[in-house]
């Protein structure tokens, strides 16, 4: 028999059945019950690909899938970590000795990282030690959102079991710092989410100061997310921050060349909140101010008027000290035309005009686009995913996540969605062995989720 407290879980799917295993898990693993429980669920961005770094607004929900964990607050300052996926190794360490490995991120180094996050905040000197068992239903490296729902997981969990208190918003913003303590230069987005998701709706987030705003989707189209089976992870290799340090890099450029104090500068959002100019015009400013070929360190040292060992300790994170070129324009282009295109669909979203769907469709196309050739943030298995999806229906298709790898977004009008299924399935996954063996988890539409929680057995 259920506990009562199991009843409010029930608009996710599994989960009261999914705890009832967990419980049972825990007490064979640990020899104990949980005292409680955390949930944090993974997101898929609509629109808004690598900008929220940049500064600028995003357009995220969150998704059914998530990171659950059990836990017991223990008297010893131990932190036990196990998975119920045996592919992830059991891990054990003082609270007081946490050692993140950038160079090998290995899953329980996300958990270590929000972990730390709320020990720092909270300036904790004898921090409860904790068993927890984590069960994930999110696929790794996908683009949407695994590990950071694990640092927030985690980060909600250190708080429960240390008898702390945070709003969301301060939840999500030690969340979004912690989380670099892997080495990924994230910009917050996925963090928030997590935290400020609510049922049924998407969010617009925005940054500086960090606030969520309700985004109802259309209710003729539904969204379809789609598994390259690719996997990318972000902290794992340097694309990423490559991007990250490429969107600063042209900061500092536009900076200097409008006369602005460029070495206070970081996002490109501060140079249009400085020259108080719009989206469109900033586009016009990137077009006059950054050429389309490749800068050298060389040439950006000779723009900034500085040496290189001053642009690699002051502004190069520590996994892109050895690249020597950087798209400066493309990459500007890019995050300017994405913000206005998110705006533009939270719109289209607000007015909710006759033709909205396919107004969206529209501008989800031009994101992809973009994030293919000005980002090149896509790969063959995402382009040729996205060709198959406008091919059977969807309206728009889009990468979602970080890219070079992961799933597609679709937005597909809901009276051609079972049919969309089964065509994307027979021409994408079914011709392939391994994508056939992952089909079942890999193509499944998905509605606004409710974001983290914590609950305890009544």
């Amino acid at each position: 028999r259920l506990p009562a407290f199991y009843a409010i879980l029930l608009h996710v799917s599994n989960l009261p059945f999914r705890l009832q295993k967990l419980k049972e898990m825990f007490i064979s693993k640990f020899g104990s019950s949980p005292k409680f429980y955390v949930r944090a669920p993974g997101r898929v961005n609509l629109i808004g690909e690598h900008i929220d770094y940049c500064g600028y607004a995003v357009l995220p929900m969150a998704i059914e899938q998530d990171i659950l964990i059990a836990v017991e607050p223990v008297k010893s300052q131990v932190v036990q970590l196990a998975n119920i996926n045996s592919f992830y190794l059991d891990f054990s360490t003082s609270v007081n000795n946490i050692q993140i490995n950038k160079n090998k991120p290995q899953w329980h180094n996300y958990f270590l990282c929000g972990l730390k996050g709320i020990q720092e905040h909270f300036g904790l000197n004898n921090p409860t030690g904790m068993n927890c068992l984590l069960d994930g239903t999110i696929p790794p490296s996908s683009g949407l959102s695994s590990s950071s729902a694990l640092v927030c997981c985690a980060g909600l969990v250190t708080l429960k079991a240390n008898g702390k208190t945070l709003s969301k918003v301060e939840l999500a913003e030690i969340c979004t710092k912690s989380e670099r303590y892997i080495g990924t230069e994230g910009g917050g987005m996925d963090q928030s989410i997590s935290f400020l998701a609510e049922e049924g709706t998407a969010k617009l987030i925005e940054f500086s100061p960090l606030r969520a705003t309700d985004v109802r989707l259309p209710s003729g189209a539904a969204f379809v997310i789609a598994n390259s089976c690719v996997e990318m992870n972000k902290a794992a290799t340097s694309h990423y921050n490559i991007r990250v340090m490429e969107c600063r890099l042209a900061t500092k450029l536009l900076s200097k060349s409008k006369g602005l104090d460029w070495k206070k500068m970081l996002r490109l959002h501060d140079v249009q909140t400085e020259l108080g100019v719009s989206l469109e015009e900033m586009l016009t400013i990137v077009e006059e101010v950054l050429h389309p070929e490749p800068y050298s360190t060389e040439e950006i040292c000779k723009c900034l008027g500085i040496s290189l060992e001053e642009l690699r300790s002051q502004i190069f994170s520590q996994n892109t000290q050895d690249v020597s070129t950087f798209k400066l324009h493309q990459r500007a282009k890019h995050v300017y035309s994405e913000a206005a295109r998110v705006l533009e669909f939270k719109k289209i979203c607000n007015k909710a005009p006759a033709n909205a769907i396919q107004l969206l469709g529209e501008l989800m196309n031009q994101s992809y686009i973009s994030c293919r050739e000005m980002y090149e943030c896509s790969c063959p298995e995402l382009d040729r995913l996205v060709d198959i999806c406008l091919q059977y229906g969807a309206i728009g298709s889009r990468l979602t996540g970080a890219g070079w790898g992961g799933c597609t977004v679709s937005m597909v009008p809901t009276d051609k969605l079972n049919t969309f299924l089964k065509n994307v399935k027979k021409a994408y996954y079914q011709t392939d062995v391994q994508r056939l063996e992952s089909e079942n988890n890999s193509l499944f539409a998905t509605k606004p989720g409710r974001g983290a929680l914590v609950f305890v057995e009544a």
